[in-house]
């Protein structure tokens, strides 16, 4: 065999090799997988539009049948045309399959809710009773006897970062766009909202993802379908501003009524108030700029038993700073009865710390 031949062989055998190298590297997956009975491995992280479609549809699938819509009417006095019954709608959220759900205090009007009705996923309704509010949090918890529900998984909102996906889920404008699904991002943490002259909601988790009256008390979800939050619509912002409240806050309340089907509050005793408000009530100037201004103590109570006395202004429970009544709230809601923590008071401008069993 010649020299020329053998060469073109050759030649034509290397072009060949280079030809299926350039075809299985420069083709799509997409392309090379037809006929395949292979199925394309599902994300679970977000790096392209197909990965983040999935990523939102597993976490509607997985939360949307623990999420309910609430109803509820409230009788309004009007001096003019008497008592009148106004409706409201809100969302909810089940924790614990025998009944308890997690909704927001303004959506059940504090307690003042004469009927709240509970509908859920299959389609079903449910009357619901009020177990407990607090509107300095804006969290309830209400219960209804149907059982076997499904219930939510709680995440961690203390492990949450700026940039992480964020998905709602809700009643944005009624019962007619009953769970809704809207998608963002967490754009802020700890931040604090004015919401009149004299309350502030604090530590809240900013999102954009839209967060309309009717979503309030419903799910704020990460990329696993956890509840990071309870999404508020008490709070009147700008156009692409959701807050929620961190489910870190509420996970004590939830345990201990799924423990005991009641939730008992800590109580130190005490009458106060913001020290902005006493200063503008009083027109005294304080050492202290912020913190839980003390009017009074309750006899017997674990306050007066530390020693804390009116006109001390809290400023620690333990280490977290007390700028508020609402931070106050919040610290008590971490401990329970029986606990025994440090109260720093700032005592005409000197800092005392108190031993304090709640």
């Amino acid at each position: 065999m010649g020299k020329g031949l053998v060469a073109g062989i050759i030649g034509a055998v290397i072009g060949t090799l280079l030809t299926i190298y350039t075809v299985f590297n420069v083709l799509p997956d997409s392309f090379l997988r037809q006929g395949s009975t292979e199925e394309p491995t599902k994300q679970t992280l977000v790096g392209t539009t197909a990965k983040e479609e999935t990523v939102y549809k597993a976490v509607a699938k997985k939360a949307m049948p623990s999420v309910v819509g609430i109803t509820t009417v409230t009788v309004q006095q009007d001096f003019f045309f008497g008592d009148t019954e106004q409706s409201g709608v809100g969302t909810g959220v089940i924790v614990d399959s025998r009944g308890y759900i997690l909704t927001n205090a303004h959506v059940i009007s504090s307690g003042q809710a004469k009927n709240v009705t509970v509908l859920f996923y299959d389609g079903t309704k449910e009357e619901a009773q009020v177990l407990w509010y607090d509107s300095l949090i804006d969290l309830a918890v209400i219960k209804v006897e149907k059982q076997d529900l499904d219930v939510a998984e709680l995440g961690d909102s203390d492990g949450v970062e700026v940039g992480d996906i964020a998905i709602a889920i809700g009643n944005p404008l009624g019962l007619e766009f009953e769970r809704s699904v809207t998608q963002g991002i967490i754009s802020g943490l700890n931040r604090s909202i004015d919401i009149n002259q004299y309350e502030t909601m604090e530590n809240l988790i900013q999102t954009d993802a839209s967060i309309n009256p009717g979503n309030s008390g419903g799910p704020l979800l990460d990329s696993q379908g956890k509840v990071i939050g309870i999404n508020t619509a008490k709070i009147q912002t700008a156009e692409g501003l959701g807050f929620a409240i961190p489910i870190d806050l509420a996970k004590p309340i939830v345990k201990q009524f799924i423990e005991k089907g009641r939730f008992e509050k800590v109580v130190l005793g005490i009458q106060g108030v913001n020290v902005a408000r006493y200063e503008q009530a009083s027109g005294e100037d304080l050492p202290a700029e912020t913190g839980v201004y003390v009017l009074e103590t309750v006899s017997g109570s674990a306050a007066a038993k530390a020693g804390i006395k009116a006109g001390d202004v809290i400023i620690k429970i333990g280490k977290a700073d007390i700028k508020s009544m609402g931070n106050l709230v919040r610290e008590l809601y971490k401990l329970s009865p029986g606990d025994e923590t440090t109260v720093t008071v700032d005592r005409s401008g000197k800092a005392v710390e108190l031993n304090v069993k709640l």
